[in-house]
């Protein structure tokens, strides 16, 4: 009697080969497949409409921030922009306090435990944050970053890999500028800029970005309050939620310290009304532009002479105006109090 193949169980099938072990592979990497710039496009197009409510909340911060710094003093934009390098500094790992930056932007002045390198790019990175080319104009020159002349066949050009993000860029016209940035700073590595495990580049062109349609504010900060919404992980919507958190709590930061450095302005300005000479009123500008200042600081922003700096730092500290920081006798640092 023949049995029917299809009443036979499956255990008795002893004949049949069983099924493939999935092995080791041995085979060499193929090419990475690249995304497609529309579909990566397309992600954040859709994460900002999911964070819409707080984008608007954003903008209208980083407006009103915008309208301060219109309004204010050229000062603050370089205080500003001292302060948010000094926290990126510890963003990227290289701990330099205001009081060093200060030294070293001022007067190329460092101490035996800093890292020149570091400072060189604190430096580069409070220039941008005031001034400059634009980085959607000319990456490579918002970076000073060029080819040399002289380049092995077959090495990958640092044009080419900005010519990559700008493309990307380029294609995300249509999203925020706070959203375009959030995009750029994610992508940074992806194309291969900046330096391995450096991310200061990247976070000062996303600031120089989000503000680039402002006309008082020269960049948005964004580790002021904290450098949360850099350190984001996951879908394109959960960076951008904490990108938004992370501005916000910034933007709240820089608009506190404004508004105190705006105040102790007009209580300098009265206390020193009736002195004479042009140190005073000098004094009160370098203080409101820089954050931690020194004598010899004083000195050459003011142009006066060390005896008159020090003698007017030292009024102003009795009258409660200006407080030391350091707590030596020696290379003392001041702060508006």
């Amino acid at each position: 009697m023949r049995l029917n193949p299809a009443q036979v169980p499956d255990d008795d099938l002893w004949f049949l080969p069983g099924p493939a072990e999935e092995g080791p592979d041995y085979l060499p990497p193929g090419p990475r497949a690249v995304p497609d710039d529309t579909l990566v496009v397309s992600d954040w197009i859709r994460a900002e409409a999911a964070c819409a409510a707080g984008l608007a909340r954003i903008a209208g911060r980083l407006g009103a921030l915008d309208d301060r710094f219109r309004r204010g003093p050229e000062g603050w934009r370089h205080r500003l922009a001292l302060l948010e390098a000094a926290d990126l500094s510890w963003f990227v790992g290289d701990r330099v306090g205001p009081d060093r930056l200060a030294l070293w932007v001022s007067l190329r002045l460092s101490g035996v435990q800093n890292d020149t390198g570091a400072l060189a790019r604190l430096g580069w990175a409070a220039r941008r944050l005031t001034g400059g080319p634009g980085p959607e104009d000319d990456l490579s020159g918002f970076l000073d970053r060029r080819d040399p002349e002289t380049i092995n066949e077959g090495a990958e050009l640092f044009a080419d890999r900005a010519s990559a993000w700008l493309e990307m860029m380029r294609a995300a016209r249509s999203l925020h500028p706070i959203s375009r940035a959030c995009m750029g700073f994610h992508l940074w590595s992806l194309a291969g800029l900046g330096q391995p495990g450096d991310r200061m580049a990247a976070a000062v062109t996303a600031g120089r970005i989000a503000a680039s349609e402002g006309r008082g504010a020269v960049s948005a900060p964004l580790a002021m309050g904290g450098a949360g919404g850099m350190r984001a992980g996951g879908a394109p919507a959960e960076r951008l939620v904490c990108w938004l958190d992370g501005m916000e709590a910034a933007s709240l930061t820089a608009m506190r310290h404004l508004d105190d450095i705006e105040a102790w302005a007009a209580r300098a300005k009265a206390a020193t009304a009736a002195l004479s000479g042009k140190t005073p009123p000098a004094l009160c500008l370098v203080l409101i532009e820089w954050p931690l200042v020194s004598a010899p600081m004083a000195e050459r922003l003011t142009g006066s002479s060390r005896a008159a700096a020090q003698r007017n730092l030292a009024w102003m500290a009795t009258q409660g105006l200006i407080r030391e920081v350091t707590g030596q006798g020696r290379f003392r640092i001041w702060k508006a109090a």
